[in-house]
């Protein structure tokens, strides 16, 4: 019998539809992946993520991740500046899988406008979106 995986889902940050995540501190949030998420890619080899400075759109391309099982797009959960990336995930890309709410975060953005924060899912309504 399959096991079947129950998600780790923490309720200090907000979630996305396509599994990111994001936790705030004032203006500025802390952005990964979630646990499903990566349970989904299986073993992560590589992350592509954008450049200090950069501008990004919520619900736009933040950048790309690659598993032994496929590569996927990450959308950003809010519009704003990227102020800081994780560069040591060039070269640990395993923290996605072996921690990905704690040492795996992808980069950090100041938002635009805080309030695009609060209408992200909470992790009840994430938990009920990957649950179907």
């Amino acid at each position: 019998m399959a096991e079947e995986h129950h998600a780790e889902i923490p309720t200090d940050r907000r979630y996305t539809v396509e599994h990111e995540w994001a936790l705030r501190d004032g203006d500025v949030v802390l952005v990964g992946i979630t646990d499903y998420a990566q349970h989904e890619l299986g073993d992560v080899v590589y992350t592509d993520l954008p450049k200090v400075g950069e501008r990004v759109t919520g619900g736009g391309d933040l950048g790309a991740i690659e598993s032994v099982k496929a590569a996927s797009d990450i959308f950003s959960p809010v519009t704003g500046e990227v102020v800081a990336v994780n560069a040591e995930l060039v070269e640990h890309p395993e923290w996605v899988n072996d921690s990905p709410y704690e040492l795996a975060w992808m980069v950090c953005i100041r938002m635009d406008d805080p309030a695009e924060y609060e209408q992200l899912l909470d992790a009840a309504a994430y938990r009920r979106s990957i649950e179907g």
